[in-house]
This record gives C-alpha cells, structure tokens and sequence, in this order.
C-alpha cells in the first residue's frame, strides 16, 4: 500500500506490486487498517528493558552476531531482530494476555486432542526455559564464571502457561470449552463425519467419485467441489458437465443448492461426507493426489535484482571504474559547482606521483549521472589501486582484453558448431502436457513460468539448447525439468538427469516417477544404489528405446551407454562433477539440447552465461509461504543444541545434524542421544553400504527417525519438507557453497526453518574461515545463492575456476569488467561469423566510450524527495544505465508513481540523460563548460556544409578541425547584460546544436509531469513531451 499525504491529509493510496514496485491501477482503496507486524513491539518500556540487561552483560567485542547480548544491544536502540520473540518474556514485565482473552464473547474454544495438548503446552515450557538459559549462557560465555548470570524464573519463565490455565481463564471470560477427542468419555457426543473417497489422480476413481456425486444430487443431496485456484475451478465445472453431472461456480461465501455441484475457489486439502447434513465435499487433491497450496497469485513482471549490484557499497570498498581503474570507494558528497548542485561519489586513487607513497592519494569525483562505469570489485586478494592519468589502467585492460580473446574464440567455436548442427525443433506443447501441468500442486512464481517458457521456445527452435536455470535450493527448478522432460518424450526422445550424487538421484527418481505417474512413460535409474543386473537392463534398455527417462549418476558418461534418440540432457548442480565428465557433458551440448540447473553457479558458468553464450533464466522469487531460514553462526554449546533440537521435535518436525568425519559419526550421535534421549537418531555417510544408505535415508523421510546423524552426503538434493533445523558442527572447515547447499536442506516448507553453523570456541578461526561464516550469516535472506556464488570467488580467487592466466586478469580488472570484455570479445566474433556466414566485411567493435557531460545545471535527485541514500542511488543508476529516451520515460514513469511529481532539479537529471544518449548517437565524448561564457564539444568532425551552418547559427562559434572540438558562446537569457542561459535551456541548446550540425530535425529533451488522469489521480503515466520547434 502506498499512503501520499499533504501535510497531515491523506490525499491518495494506492496498491502496489512488490515484484516491480508500480501502482496497480485496477484495485481501489478507501480503508486502510494498519496492524502490528511483529509480536513485540519496540515501545519505549521493552527498549528501556532491553537498554538495562545489555548494560549488564555487556557485549564483549568477540560476540557473535545474533547471541542475547547482541540481541539486546540492537533492541535497546530500537532496532528490530529475526527471532527477537525468543527473549520476549525477558522483555515485556505487565504479563502476557492468552489468546482466550482476545476472543469475543461468547465464543467457544475447541481443543482438538486435549491430551496431547497438555503434554505439548509442558514441553514447550520446559523448552521455552531451556532456550533462555541456553540464550543468556552463550551471551555470557566469557565471564568469570561462565554461568547464565541471570535467574531465567526471575526473568519472567518461558512465556507460556498450562493447559489447565487457559481453561480456566476461558471459564472466567464466559467462553464455552469443547474437546475433540479419539478417546471415548461419558459426556461425549459422537459425530458422523467421514472422509470423501480419494482418487488421487487415476481416471477410473475420478469417474466413479463423479457418479457417486451425480447420485446424490440427483435425491436432494448438497455436494461441493473446492479446487485451489480459479482456472483450475472452471476446468473442473467443464469436467463434470462433460460426464452429464449438472455443477456451477459459487460465489464466496455461498452456500451449495440441492440437484447442483457448486465449485469454489479454497486452499481446503481434503474432502469430507457428513450425512447428517446430507453434504459431500470434494477436493481437487481427492482427484488429482496434487497437494493444495494457496490460491493462485496475480502474475506480475517480476523486478529482477541485477546479478552484480554495483551499489552495495560502504566506505573502504573497491570499485572499478572503466576509464580510471581500480579506486576505493569513500563516500557520496553534493558539491555546488558554477552555482549547480551535483551529487557525486568519492573515489580515491593511487597517488599521479610516482614514490608517492601509500599515504598520498588522488581523489576522483563521479558525478552520480555516470554511475554506468562504475562496478564493484570482485577478484579475490585485494589489488593495489590504479593511478589516474597515466597508461597502467588502459595497459591492464589491453591485457586483459587480448587474454579473452582465447576463451571468447574457444566459447564462440562452441556456439558455431551449435548453430551449424541441426538440432530437434520439438514440437508445441500437447494436451498432456498442459494435463501434467495443471496437476502440478503449486502455485508457479513468476520467474518460474517464465523459466519455463524461455525452456520451451528453446526447445522449439531447430538449434541445439544450452540454457542455465540458477535459482536458490528450493525454487522449484526440479518442476522445470519434469516438464521440459515430458516435453521431450511427448516427441519420442530419449531424456538423460544427470546428478552428483545417488541420494539426488534416488530423490529425482521419486519426484520424476509421481509426476508422470498417469502417463505411459518409462522412467529408470542409474546409480550406485542399482544393481548389477538392473543396470544391464537399463542400459539395454536405452539402446533400444524402451527406457524414456534415466536419472544417474556419472555412471551415465561412461563407455557402453548408448542411446537409441537422446533429445535433452538435465544436468542437476553442475558444479558438483569432476573435469572429464564436464568435458563429456560439454561434448553432447553441439547435437542435443541441455539445460543445466544450479543453485550456487560456479563463476565459470556465471561467466559464461552473463557473456550471452548459455541462455540464463533466474528463479528470484521465493515459493509461496516460504521464509528466510533464520541462520545462527557461533560457539559450539551443548545447551543450545540441546534446545534446538528439541524445539524442532515439538512440532513434530526432523533435524539433521551434521559430523562430517566418518571415523567419529558414531560418538557423535552418542552425545546427541544424551542431550535429547527422547529423539530417535540414526547415522547416514558415503562409506554404508549402499542398500543400507538407502533404507537409513527412507526410512527418515518416511518419519521413522527424527534427527539423522550425517556426513555431507545430504548436501545436495535432499528434499524432505519436514526436517527444519540444521545443526552443523565445525562449519569453520566448509566451503561456503557447501554451507550454502546444507542450508537449503531446511525451510522447503511453511515452516520456518532454523540453521546452526557452529565452531569450537576454543579454537581460533582462519581469516577465510571467519570471510566465509561472516558471509553466510549475512546472506541469509531468500535468494541468496547469486551473492553467495560472487561472494565465493572474491574469497577463493578465480584460480581454480578460469586457469591461473585468466585469474590473473581477472585480480587485475575485476569481475564485473572480466565478464564485460568477454562479452565485447564474443560480440566481435560473433559478428565475424555472421558476416562470414553472409559473405559481408566485419566490422571491429569498439569500446564503448563514456560521455562526460560538465555543464551549469542543477540536476540532481532531492533528499526530500527520495530520502533513502540507497533508493535514491538506484534512481541515479537507472537513469544513467537507460539506453534508450523509451529507458528514461520507464524510469521517470516509476520515479513519479512511486515518490510523486518529480522536482525540478530530477526533471532536469532526466534531460541531461537524453542529452547524453544523443551524444553517445553522435559519438561526442565531451561536453563542458569551458568558461562561464563558452561550451566545448569534442570529438567532432565537421565537413564544410555543417561550418557553414555552425558559423550562421553561433556567429562567435571556433572549430578546430585538429582537435575535432566545436567551441559555442553561451547565449544570454535576454539582452545585453542578462545572465547567460542554464540549466535545461542550456541542455536544449546544446541537443539543438548536436542536431543542427548533424542535419537532423530538433528534438525537445525537457521533461514534463503531466497531469494525472481521472478524477482520483490514481493510475498515472509520466510521458517525456515532445515540443514542436
């Protein structure tokens, strides 16, 4: 919701999408109710409470990040923190009020199992006691005494009361209370309610249900059906009606007629038959077997985050200027200049002098209209910084650029022999498909459709695919698979999964095998958990085509596979498989399509794929209800693992705990047994033998088990949606990816997920050990795996990933910049082998130059008008990216819907974004106020007739043909002696003159806030104006 306001008046509110941050027009607002979003709130008294306990146990300078003390350091200065409930009871002294005491009167309070509830409400104050002493013990590990220094009892318990409590403060506030209970008592009242026969997806059940429901409509019955979203409910309407079953759509909150199946939109999951109401309820998982989620979003364009932002910026970082170099980013300043203000960013440079020491340095202000050349820095080990002036900078980009040329030609040969081999064009999309599709139990993201449907033009195209899905662990990229496999096999090819390990590839199998479950499909696996005998049969049957789909391990790169049509090869976390299978899978990229899938990309493929020679699709958008999962990173305490884990087992939930050295795994989960002797615990690792591997794991997804004991062997791949805490002993010795990977282990689901990644505290950590921890405690939000992946090769360097030549290339102009003149070098060959292909004369690319504007204007972006540094760096970054006078109007367009009419200093900054485009189109580098009363353009080339022009408009205009530069005296504002023209008057004249000498009509460059139309102003369009001369 977007509230504007005149001074204390509400003037307008107005919806707006959080994908792309625009007002959505359609939907009209006219109250709005504003609720608390958080559990505790940071009033005064809390904050105060806060300020008294951290001044008591004072944060020492070695605690973690997200410890109590921490917490409470942050909470007395306002500032809100995940998981900051946990200490609530600590914090709020006037009691807590019970749920009962917020009902309306009257209302009755139904207790479903009050046996197990009684025992659940005691655990959880037991567990909620455990975590406050755990909390406050590792908030004081280093004190004298190193015990919790606080009475947790003192401090207000746990925050939750018994059972028998809140019945009789239900009693009190004259609420009746029920129990549903499986156990008999003399006072029960037993209820007819039956559960509606299931389906689950087979079409002889699917037709018996409708028969059954024709039946008992057809003697006066009511019968409902509830399906998830509002397509799917009108598909259903259109099924019954086929099979003569007489059904309707209902309205919200209507109630079903006799004689007539109504069909409504709900997230219910399962179907009831209460004959007592004579009323049956199906859903659509009783016919399908697709679990419900909730209803189908609104799909908007997704606001994609830029894969490497340039602006995360704080002091000290390094940032990469394409014409200056390598300087390390200070701060952002506004400078008044020939009476304009200007915002800029302080860059500071080695010292111009040589032996000019590492005290001297060179400052460079980038005003904020050029913030397209800047970059951050990614590269590993800190490099020196560049000098300005000089030839060190264009040297190491001559290098550089020379040194990509090797990879570019190796990439573009690739890309040559894919357009020259005739791949399969598949066919459109089947019935089938679209029937596999809509059984799909989940609402697709955005990003999701759109991945699928860049797949499927791929896959279209008569040119073998090569395309990367990167999306974070638990997106939903298997589903992209599944129906680009299907895809496939509804045109007769064969389909190859390729997986790293045989717990992902036992894990795809299942997933592979319910999906396609009602189709005539043929799927198999091949791994270490497949016999001897069973994979004879399978690889005969791929020779002979009677295998569909295989999902294996490198075992399917080995010699005698052989294939009867292989048409798509999935390739499931890439980086995970050794260089000759790499090579291999490389191989079959010239002749079949392939669509590889990672959560963390390696640089390599991100290199690749950002240079424009693999297709990229990235999945941003979390699934529906999913939640950051909350990260803890410190000292390994027995306590606190004590009370994790037992937390977890109070919600019926799993944990996996990893110990990743074999030879200990056993005395591991012996310790694990003694803090929580209530939990089932079972070991998994690599070294079992394999059908054991398999049934220790299965039986742990069936929920036999509830914390699994394990090595890295469930980094990848391991979906199971109920295991939500992760506890990682020494995390100081993974890699940051693997953290990463084991991460995403937990939080598939609606519940909230928790991970540990813990160290000994006696041990001292590694640099790269605390980089690593340090980043995954901050990337921690939904989507992360993108920052994790840049993050990981500006630790480990390139070294291992490009060669050591190109790594060395890679220190010395940065990432972002590495990737931008493979990039160029690509475009270059590509070109050529176009030409060639035409039989035309190539072109060579130049380096596209920047266009230094230096003029009296007074542009900027207001802080009263965009007060947030960040937001309003993003306006400046916007503008000065658009590549197009359509670019700049999107960005004025959304400037103004989401911050108001845009002031005059902003309108200007857009003009002089359009003048900088025209200049780019007319290859003019430089235009600046040479004095107070002349401007100088440069480079410009004039023939005779454009000097004669020049000299007719500009009688006091020079051009020197040596320098390629045009000097114009500034016109004056009125007659002699007025003030001399600036800001937008002197952007247009300026355009004018570019467009005059160039022979083109005159373009207006002012810009304009229109109107907005319709009587509420709600749904405006800012549009750049075009003058008449």
């Amino acid at each position: 919701m977007r509230v504007e306001f005149w001074g204390d008046e509400i003037t307008e509110m107005r919806m707006f999408s959080v994908a792309d941050q625009r007002s959505i027009p359609e939907i009209d607002i006219h109250t709005l109710v504003a609720f608390a979003c958080r559990e505790l709130l940071l009033s005064e008294d809390v904050r105060a409470r806060a300020a008294q306990l951290a001044a008591r146990h004072p944060a020492a300078e070695s605690t973690v990040t997200g410890s109590a003390s921490d917490m409470l350091a942050k909470l007395a200065e306002g500032i809100a923190v995940d998981g900051m409930e946990a200490v609530l009871p600590v914090l709020w002294s006037d009691g807590h009020a019970l749920l009962t005491d917020q009902l309306p009167d009257g209302t009755p309070v139904l207790v479903c199992d009050p046996e197990k509830v009684r025992t659940r409400a005691a655990d959880l104050i037991r567990t909620g006691r455990e975590f406050l002493e755990a909390s406050w013990s590792v908030a004081a590990l280093g004190t004298a005494e190193n015990q919790a220094p606080v009475d947790v009892e003192q401090l207000g318990g746990s925050g939750f009361v018994e059972l028998d409590q809140v019945r009789a403060a239900a009693a009190r506030t004259g609420h009746p209370w029920w129990t549903l209970s499986q156990l008999s008592d003399e006072s029960a009242i037993e209820l007819d309610v039956r559960a509606a026969p299931s389906a689950r997806g087979h079409q002889r059940d699917i037709d018996e249900i409708f028969a059954m429901l024709r039946a008992h409509i057809a003697t006066g019955g009511y019968a409902a059906l509830v399906a998830p979203g509002t397509g799917t409910a009108h598909r259903v309407v259109e099924r019954l009606s086929e099979s003569d079953t007489p059904a309707g759509m209902l309205d919200p909150g209507q109630a079903p007629k006799p004689g007539v199946v109504g069909v409504l939109q709900g997230p219910l999951r399962d179907g009831v038959i209460i004959p007592g109401a004579n009323l049956v309820v199906i859903t659509e998982t009783d016919l399908t077997g697709s679990r419900v989620s909730a209803a189908e979003g609104k799909r908007l364009a997704a606001k994609r985050r830029n894969i490497v932002d340039p602006l995360a910026l704080t002091a000290g970082d390094l940032v990469v200027h394409d014409q200056h170099g390598i300087g390390r980013f200070v701060e952002m300043v506004e400078r008044t200049v020939g009476g304009a203000r200007r915002e800029y960013l302080v860059l500071e440079y080695a010292s111009a002098k040589r032996g000019g020491g590492a005290k001297n340095t060179d400052k460079l202000y980038v005003p904020m209209d050029s913030l397209d050349q800047l970059s951050r820095y990614v590269g590993g080990q800190a490099p020196a910084l560049s000098r300005l002036g000089g030839s060190d900078w264009a040297n190491t980009k001559t290098k550089a650029r020379r040194a990509v040329r090797e990879i570019a030609g190796e990439l573009v040969s690739l890309y040559a022999k894919r357009q020259a081999s005739p791949g399969h064009a598949f066919s459109p999309d089947t019935p089938w498909q679209a029937e596999l599709e809509d059984a799909f139990g989940f609402t697709e993201t955005v990003d999701q459709l759109t991945a699928i449907e860049e797949v499927k033009a791929d896959m279209e195209k008569p040119i073998p695919m090569d395309r990367v899905i990167c999306g974070d662990v638990g997106y939903g990229k298997t589903e992209i698979a599944v129906r680009a496999a299907f895809k496939a096999v509804q045109d007769g090819k064969q389909v190859a999964v390729l997986v790293p390990t045989t717990l992902l590839a036992d894990q795809h199998l299942q997933t592979f095998g319910e999906r396609m479950s009602g189709f005539p499909v043929t799927i198999k696996g091949l791994s270490r958990f497949t016999d001897a005998a069973e994979s004879r049969a399978v690889i005969d049957g791929l020779a002979d085509g009677s295998v569909d789909i295989v999902i294996g391990t490198h075992r399917l790169l080995q010699t005698g596979v052989r294939w009867k049509d292989l048409g798509l090869v999935v390739v499931d976390e890439e980086q995970r498989f050794g260089v000759e299978h790499k090579e291999h899978i490389k191989s079959l990229r010239t002749h079949v399509d392939v669509l590889t899938m990672s959560a963390t990309p390696i640089p390599r493929t991100l290199e690749m794929s950002l240079a424009g020679i693999r297709e990229m699709s990235t999945i941003l958008t979390p699934p529906e209800e999913r939640y950051p999962v909350l990260t803890y990173v410190g000292p390994h305490d027995d306590k606190q693992i004590a009370a994790a884990l037992r937390r977890e087992l109070l919600r019926d939930g799993q944990a996996f705990y990893v110990h990743n050295r074999v030879s200990s795994i056993d005395a591991a989960a012996a310790r694990v047994r003694e803090l929580v002797p209530e939990a089932r615990v079972v070991v998994a690792h690599g070294q079992m033998p394999e059908d054991l591997l398999e049934t220790t794991v299965q039986r742990f997804w069936n929920r036999e088990h509830d914390i699994l004991v394990c090595t890295t062997i469930v980094e990848t791949g391991l979906d199971i949606s109920n295991a939500n805490t992760l506890i990682v002993e020494r995390a100081d010795t993974f890699g940051l990816s693997q953290l990463h990977q084991l991460r995403g282990r937990v939080g598939r689901s609606r519940e909230r997920g928790y991970a540990y990644f813990l160290y000994p505290p006696q041990v001292p950590l590694t640099e790269t050990a605390y980089d690593r921890l340090a980043t995954i405690a901050q990337n921690n939000e939904l989507g992360a795996g993108m920052a994790v992946a840049l993050k990981d090769l500006e630790i480990r360097g390139a070294g291992n990933v490009l060669g050591i030549e190109q790594s060395g290339h890679v220190a010395g102009v940065g990432f972002d910049l590495y990737v931008r003149l493979v990039g160029e070098a690509l475009e270059t060959y590509r070109d050529a082998y176009r030409a060639a292909a035409d039989g035309q004369t190539v072109r060579t690319a130049e380096e596209p130059k920047d266009v230094r504007i230096d003029l009296p204007v007074d542009a900027h972006l207001p802080p009263d008008y965009i007060a947030s540094d960040r937001l309003r760096l993003e306006g400046y970054r916007r503008l000065a990216a658009a590549s197009s006078d359509r670019e700049v109007a999107a960005v004025v367009d959304e400037l103004t819907d989401r911050y108001g009419a845009l002031p005059e200093p902003a309108r200007r900054l857009a003009a002089v974004a359009r003048l900088r485009l025209l200049c780019r189109g007319s290859g003019i580098t430089d235009v600046t106020a040479a004095s107070a009363a002349t401007v100088r353009l440069s480079p410009l080339t004039l023939p005779d007739s454009a000097q004669v022009r020049l000299k007719r408009m500009y009688p006091g205009a020079h051009y020197r043909a040596t320098t390629a530069t045009v000097q114009v005296p500034i016109p004056r504002a009125g007659g002699l002696g007025a003030p001399r023209i600036r800001d937008v008057e002197l952007v247009q004249m300026v355009a004018d003159l570019i467009t005059a000498l160039a022979g083109k009509p005159r373009q207006h460059i002012g810009i304009t806030n229109p109107s907005p139309p319709g009587e509420d102003g709600r749904g405006r369009n800012t549009t750049i104006k075009e003058r008449q001369p």
